[in-house]
């Protein structure tokens, strides 16, 4: 029986670099550290099939194309580049973010019309900068740096509580003590940051 690690290797190396992907692009996908992936490609391990179809899905190829040594044609890429991709996903988070300044000068329109100054028609710009946080997070978690979202948080928690702040003073109430609840949850948003999680390795790598 031929050994697959170094034909899987070959392929899963190939594929890679022929839609342009690093190492760390690639385990970024996989949820697995950058160096497990060198790892396969040295044909050190190979991960479990589970992972292989999740390769072969984000390659666009078959299982079987993975465990061959030789192709009778080239994949077809079913995907865009990364870089594309990349971009793709930046402008939609983009499209995101705008919608809801969209939302919020439609709120504006409404409540400046209808509320005749019951309500300071500003709030809705005020409160769009804490949503448009919640929008960037989730689109963070999905397609960018998730390390990136403990910064997103915390400009969640600061700028909900300043539009909570500055909401309340338009209607003669300065509670100023509002921010302490900011420095408690930054504090816990820093400790949750330092947390360490062990790099993800293949459950079950054949080393023989």
């Amino acid at each position: 029986m031929k050994d697959l690690k170094p034909i899987i290797a070959k392929n899963i190396s190939v594929l890679r670099q022929g839609m342009g992907m690093t190492q760390l692009e690639l385990s970024e996908r996989l949820h697995y550290s950058d160096k497990a992936i060198s790892k396969w490609e040295r044909g050190e391990s190979i991960p479990d099939v589970i992972v292989l179809k999740e390769i072969a899905d984000i390659f666009g190829v078959t299982l079987d194309y993975l465990v061959q040594s030789e192709h009778s044609s080239p994949p077809k890429p079913t995907t865009l580049p990364p870089e594309q991709k990349k971009r793709n996903h930046g402008f939609i988070a983009g499209m995101g973010v705008m919608l809801v300044w969209f939302v919020a000068a439609f709120v504006y329109f409404i409540i400046d019309t209808v509320s005749k100054g019951a309500l300071p028609s500003w709030i809705s710009f005020v409160y769009a900068v804490p949503v448009s946080m919640i929008v960037w997070l989730v689109f963070n978690s999905a397609w960018f740096n998730a390390r990136r979202n403990f910064l997103i948080v915390s400009l969640l928690v600061w700028s909900l509580l300043a539009a909570v702040y500055v909401h309340l003073l338009a209607v003669g109430h300065n509670i100023w003590k509002l921010f302490i609840f900011g420095a408690i949850g930054q504090v816990i948003i820093i400790l949750w940051s330092r947390l360490s999680y062990k790099s993800k390795e293949p459950a079950a790598e054949n080393k023989k």
